[in-house]
């Protein structure tokens, strides 16, 4: 959401002040179209392993392999981005994807052994380690301070117009194809292109002001999120909200058994998060800034996991879908928010560091919380494991409240957070 303008401020707002900026244009074209390719690409995971296996614990071992190389290399991964260029150390990490796809492709075309599909996921995971840290801080140089949180909505929308447009086109080209095949093809494809962006791009200069000489240093990322309460109670109603609350990785058991509406029907499911992520993003970019960003944040946490326990009951098609979107609205809220708040607060020489631990707790929660839902739902059932989700969700907005009661208290977001007394 844009950074709150001074109370009483009669500034007129400008909803596309961050896309003035150069190259911020040209940096977020390229990044909605590496996203929309990884999405497909994730389609193509999802359905290629359930009906090879009918597991839906296969399923859920999808998030734990990505999910270890960024735990593993959050640390290195961190202290690279800030030692080193940037730019180079993000198109590095996008070859990586684009091998990565590469093998998929391979793997689905020749039916090699499933277990080689996992071992080319740690290599996705790998680049995700450093991707992410690398795309946050780089993005947070090119945007001028004073128009972060707007060029961070606009991040935002990039990556939800793409989660919107990737699933889709995934569930139609597995449809059309009758593979998962080409939608790796154009996943790597589309990761090249990203990265063809990236090298026409420039961004202010960093100033390293401190390096990783020591341990000290190593982790002063991770003492630095430990120590900012605001930061580390808003990554921890995140990392578990979502941990608990996320269906997505059970959306092909959902599309198959449940709803019985094929691939393409996955493709709408998947997208659905995204299309209600949409019009919310256009929402934050138009009005005028917000108050009260604590509790809204907790209110929207809320009303995912109600959500997220409605979705899981449903039978129909279009109730889910609406349910979906609803999820992906109430989401949107806190990514924002999140995105806004950890660079406004980070020194840029940290930045790198920072988004590392960040991506930590991200990656955790999506792709961890992939194999909880898939193991859960081995347990109790697909329907329990969702509906379980979304009540724990429920459970973890109110513990996160009475432990950091700062995070109730968060005001605007003015060039730093404001808190209430």
């Amino acid at each position: 959401m844009p950074i709150d303008a001074p109370v009483g401020s009669d500034a007129r707002h400008d909803p596309y002040a961050a896309l003035r900026a150069p190259d911020v244009g040209l940096y977020l074209a390229g990044s909605l179209v590496g996203t929309l390719g990884l999405q497909m690409q994730e389609i193509a995971i999802g359905w290629e392993l359930y009906e090879r296996t009918h597991s839906t614990l296969a399923l859920g071992l999808v998030g734990l392999v990505l999910i270890l190389p960024v735990i593993a290399f959050a640390l290195p991964a961190g202290h690279v981005v800030d030692r080193f260029d940037r730019r180079r150390v993000l198109l590095i990490a996008l070859s990586l994807y684009v091998l990565a796809s590469a093998g998929l492709a391979i793997v689905s075309a020749t039916r090699a052994p499933v277990w080689m599909v996992y071992a080319l996921l740690l290599l996705n995971g790998t680049a995700t380690a450093f991707q992410s840290p690398a795309k946050s801080a780089y993005f947070a140089q090119t945007v001028p301070r004073e128009h972060l949180a707007n060029g961070m909505t606009w991040s935002s929308f990039t990556w939800q117009l793409a989660s919107v447009l990737g699933p889709a086109a995934g569930g139609a080209v597995i449809g059309i194809a009758k593979s998962a095949t080409p939608a790796f093809v154009l996943g790597g494809a589309a990761s090249l292109l990203f990265a063809t962006a990236i090298a026409f791009t420039r961004s202010r200069p960093t100033e390293r002001t401190t390096v990783a000489r020591d341990r000290r240093d190593f982790l002063a990322g991770l003492h630095y999120v430990l120590k900012t309460k605001v930061i580390l109670a808003t990554l921890t109603l995140d990392m578990f909200a979502v941990l608990l609350g996320g269906a997505t990785s059970l959306l092909p058991v959902f599309a198959k058994d449940i709803l019985r509406v094929g691939p393409t029907g996955l493709g709408w499911l998947a997208a659905a998060p995204a299309m209600g992520a949409v019009l919310v993003a256009i929402a934050l970019a138009y009005r005028k800034p917000m108050r009260n960003a604590g509790r809204t944040l907790m209110a929207a946490v809320i009303g995912f996991g109600g959500a997220t326990i409605v979705f899981g009951l449903s039978r129909s098609f279009w109730l889910s879908i609406a349910m979906l979107v609803t999820i992906g609205g109430l989401d949107m809220i806190s990514v924002v928010i999140r995105a806004t708040l950890v660079p406004l607060l980070t020194p840029d020489d940290m930045r790198g560091r920072v988004a590392a631990i960040n991506g930590v707790f991200i990656g955790t929660s999506n792709e961890l919380g992939g194999f909880e839902s898939g193991a859960l739902a081995s347990l109790i059932g697909p329907v329990g494991a969702v509906v379980f989700g979304g009540i724990g969700t429920i459970v973890t907005v109110i513990g996160v409240g009475v432990l950091w009661p700062e995070l109730r208290r968060l005001k605007n977001l003015d060039r730093g957070p404001a808190i209430e007394d």
